[in-house]
C-alpha cells in the first residue's frame, strides 16, 4: 500500500498527465485548418464540422472521381491510402500523370478532400479516384472522345470502389447559352439515374448569356460562384447556374461543393431523411436541398436570381440540430 506522500505524489502526476493530454489534443485539433478559411466560413463549412462532429465522418467510406488532365501523384497530399484508385481514359492504362498540357488535377482536389499538413478539405476523410480524362482542362468539345470514356469508367466501377460524387473539372471557357450535344450526354443521364452527383464549373470570363462546357449539358450540374465573404455574384453565370459557391474561380466552388455532397449524402444515410420528396434520384434530391436551404443571391448585372451554398443549413434540413 502506498504511504500518503506517495499517493499524494501519484494524484498530482495523474493530474499533470491529464493536463498534457488535454494540452495535446487542442493543439491538434487547432493545428486541422480548413483548406479555404474564408471560403469555408462562408458556404457554412466550418459551422458544419462543429456542429455534427460527433455525427458525420466527412467522406468516409466514400470515393469522389476527379475527372480532369491528370495528376503529379508524387504530391505528398496524395500519399497513403487518399487515392484509392487511379486510371488515365486517354491512353487507356492506369498512370493518370500529367501529360501535353496538363496541370490542373493535381490541386483541384484540395478543396474538397486534402487532409495533410494541417489542411482539410471539406470532405476531408474521403477518397479519391484520379481520372486522367483529357489532354488539358481547357477543353475542347472534341475532348468529349475521351471524356465520354471517363465518366463511363465511373459508371462500371462505381460500386466497386464506392464513387458517389464526380467532380467533372474541365471548362472550355466558352459562353454557351444551350447544350452542345456530345458523346458524354448518355453517360451523364446514366450516372443521375444511378444517383451519382456530378457537377462542373461554370466559367470564369464573367459571362452572363452563357456558360462553359460541359457544365452547360443536362444532368451536369452548374456552379458558380460569389466573392469570399460577400454574397456578390461573380465569374460566368447563366440561368443554367444551379448553385453557387464562395470562391475565387469556379473550379474551387465546385470543388467545395463535390466535398459538402458527400457529406450531405451522409447525413441522409444516417438520419434516414425521405429524400424522395426532393427529386426523382438521390443527385437531383441533394441538389434541391442546397437550394432550398441555400442563401438567395440576385445578380444586378444579369438580372437573375440564385442560391448560394450553406451546408450547415442544408444538414440541418435533413438531420436536425
Amino acid at each position: 500500500m502506498l504511504r500518503r506522500e506517495d499517493q499524494r505524489k501519484w494524484c498530482l502526476k495523474k493530474v499533470v498527465m491529464k493536463s498534457l493530454l488535454f494540452l495535446f489534443l487542442a493543439v491538434s485539433i487547432s493545428a486541422q485548418e480548413p483548406a479555404q478559411p474564408a471560403e469555408f466560413e462562408h458556404a457554412g463549412i466550418t459551422a458544419a464540422w462543429k456542429a455534427y462532429a460527433d455525427v458525420l465522418t466527412f467522406g468516409k467510406g466514400q470515393t469522389l472521381a476527379l475527372l480532369d488532365d491528370g495528376c503529379k501523384m508524387s504530391r505528398p497530399e496524395w500519399q497513403g491510402d487518399k487515392v484509392k484508385v487511379t486510371f488515365d481514359a486517354v491512353d487507356g492504362d492506369d498512370d493518370p500523370k500529367h501529360e501535353g498540357k496538363g496541370y490542373h488535377g493535381s490541386t483541384i482536389g484540395i478543396p474538397s478532400s486534402v487532409n495533410y499538413g494541417g489542411k482539410r478539405g471539406v470532405a476531408y476523410n474521403n477518397q479519391l479516384a484520379i481520372v486522367r480524362s483529357l489532354e488539358c482542362a481547357h477543353c475542347k468539345i472534341v475532348d468529349s472522345v475521351s471524356l465520354a470514356r471517363a465518366l463511363q469508367w465511373v459508371i462500371d466501377h462505381h460500386a466497386e470502389h464506392r464513387i458517389t460524387t464526380v467532380n467533372l473539372a474541365p471548362a472550355d471557357d466558352q459562353e454557351h447559352a444551350a447544350p452542345v450535344p456530345t458523346e458524354i450526354d448518355a453517360k451523364l443521364k446514366k450516372l443521375r439515374e444511378l444517383g451519382i452527383w456530378v457537377s462542373a464549373p461554370a466559367g470564369n470570363h464573367h459571362f452572363t448569356k452563357g456558360i462553359s462546357w460541359p457544365a452547360s449539358q443536362p444532368n451536369c450540374f452548374a456552379i458558380g460562384a460569389v466573392t469570399p465573404g460577400k454574397d456578390v455574384v461573380t465569374l460566368d453565370r447563366s440561368a443554367k447556374i444551379d448553385l453557387l459557391v464562395p470562391a475565387k474561380a469556379t473550379s474551387s466552388s465546385n470543388a467545395i461543393l463535390c466535398g459538402s455532397a458527400m457529406i450531405l449524402r451522409e447525413a441522409i444515410e444516417k438520419s434516414g431523411h425521405d429524400w424522395k420528396q426532393h427529386g426523382p434520384d438521390l443527385a437531383s434530391a441533394m441538389m434541391r436541398i442546397f437550394q432550398i436551404t441555400g442563401v438567395e443571391v440576385k445578380d444586378a448585372k444579369g438580372g437573375l436570381s440564385f442560391r448560394r451554398l450553406d451546408l450547415m443549413a442544408a444538414l440541418q434540413h435533413v438531420a436536425g440540430r
